[in-house]
């Protein structure tokens, strides 16, 4: 009798309830590429076959979440859903204090008000979109500070989500008084949702020590970095991945979290931190912006489902189901001589559009000109993650990104096996005709986050 693992990844869930989907054909997906300017976020969800753009919010949430909120309590002031809310939160993550918020992005806005400003520097591993912006909306500095593995699409390293914390310290030394607090995204998001090692987490709480500066954890995808940890970091793999995430916690003196990512919710969100003073200042302004603490901008129902995700998705046959999962798609890319980032993380597979479409300039948005033939061609909706993300700097000035690439991120429990294979097939065909892509240009665009609503038109 063998108890050996079976080779065939099996959801460990059944499928409950279904939602239709429309198939489309190329000369409706062409008109309906043109008319949104090549901008996928512009695009209809009704037009869109499988959709890879985001994994924030867009998974299926269980038949308990449902359950919970039945029971949501819609008090103005100190409802019931808040505290198991609450409970569930800091059962993970021992913070003195939680303040709801209608979702991550929030959470970043009031803790950038208070702590950001003009002349201040906010390092990071890597800034994600929303964060960078909102550092950057104060008048303050986002500094990204990688370690160099991070920035080789094609080199295998199991934490390359990881700080450069020589360079961290370095920053401290020259300018600690312009830094008001440290952050970690966990996982990398813009670094090809690379995972962060406990032992990093640790050397960079060591340096935030020796120079008195509060370390916050952008934890969105933290279940997955525990995973990541469990199976990867020596010293683990017997841990329970609770145990994992409350360590990582334990290290910190603060987060922000977006629910919609690994708690498996649809909305919220969350700041937790342990500072007194801080937490009042940013307790006022989330009355002022989001509302009463005790929900958030949240319905009660929204923080009941939250609670019960926060179960779940720390659960062992889940998360290797999804991690798993993930590695299928590329592993699948990879054998087709498609570049991608490895190892794989733990949300998406990112495809290095640099390498493949090595004939445009990064200029000319090889990312962008990838997500658009992907959609062209099956109807895959993806995200660029490089120089339209991250290229317009807060002066006006551009630069190509340290990356171009092109983001398949796989919604929670949503996509079956065979919507997988669907997606290998659509990208092996596009990669076929990858020398001849045209590169981009941009039409329109405002001065932030311009990736959400710029126009572009193709080179031809």
């Amino acid at each position: 009798m063998s108890d050996d693992p079976f080779r065939t990844i099996i959801e460990p869930f059944r499928i409950h309830s279904v939602e239709p989907m429309r198939l489309t054909t190329r000369t409706e997906r062409t008109a309906a590429l043109a008319s949104a300017g090549y901008n996928l976020f512009e695009l209809r969800a009704e037009e869109v076959l499988i959709d890879l753009l985001t994994d924030s919010g867009t998974g299926a949430m269980s038949a308990e979440q449902w359950a919970g909120i039945q029971r949501g309590n819609e008090a103005y002031a100190g409802a019931p859903s808040f505290y198991r809310f609450r409970e569930a939160v800091t059962g993970l993550f021992p913070f003195r204090h939680v303040l709801p918020t209608h979702q991550g992005r929030a959470a970043e806005k009031i803790l950038f008000t208070v702590a950001g400003g003009p002349g201040r520097i906010v390092p990071n591993n890597t800034h994600f979109d929303t964060t960078r912006a909102n550092v950057e909306f104060t008048g303050a500095q986002a500094v990204d500070l990688p370690i160099p593995e991070g920035l080789q699409p094609g080199l295998r390293h199991p934490f390359k989500g990881n700080m450069d914390v020589a360079a961290l310290a370095r920053l401290l030394e020259d300018r600690a008084e312009a830094v008001p607090l440290v952050m970690l995204t966990v996982t990398n998001n813009s670094g090809g949702g690379q995972p962060v090692s406990l032992a990093n987490i640790r050397a960079v709480r060591e340096v935030c020590e020796r120079f008195g500066k509060p370390l916050f954890l952008d934890a969105c995808r933290f279940a997955e970095n525990a995973w990541f940890i469990k199976t990867r970091e020596p010293g683990y793999a017997g841990v329970p991945v609770a145990g994992i995430v409350r360590e990582m916690a334990t290290l910190a003196d603060g987060m922000t979290m977006s629910a919609k990512k690994d708690p498996l919710a649809n909305i919220g969100g969350w700041l937790a931190l342990n500072d007194d003073s801080l937490a009042g200042q940013c307790r006022n302004l989330e009355i002022l912006t989001e509302g009463f603490p005790t929900y958030g901008g949240l319905a009660g129902r929204d923080l009941e489902a939250i609670a019960q995700g926060l179960r779940e998705c720390i659960d062992d046959d889940y998360l290797r189901y999804r991690v798993r999962s993930i590695a299928y798609l590329g592993e699948a890319l990879e054998a087709a001589g498609i570049p991608v980032v490895v190892p794989f993380g733990g949300h998406a597979v990112f495809i290095d559009a640099r390498a493949m479409l090595a004939h445009l300039d990064p200029l000319h948005y090889p990312g962008q000109a990838l997500a658009c033939a992907l959609y062209e061609e099956g109807g895959v909706r993806a995200c660029e993650i490089g120089t339209v993300m991250f290229g317009l700097h807060p002066d006006g000035t551009e630069t190509p990104a340290a990356m171009d690439l092109v983001r398949l991120a796989i919604p929670r429990r949503t996509y079956t096996q065979s919507h997988i294979d669907y997606v290998i097939e659509v990208l092996t065909r596009v990669a076929t005709r990858a020398a001849g892509l045209p590169g981009m240009r941009i039409v329109s665009q405002p001065r932030h986050l311009r990736h959400f609503t710029a126009r572009f038109e193709p080179l031809h």
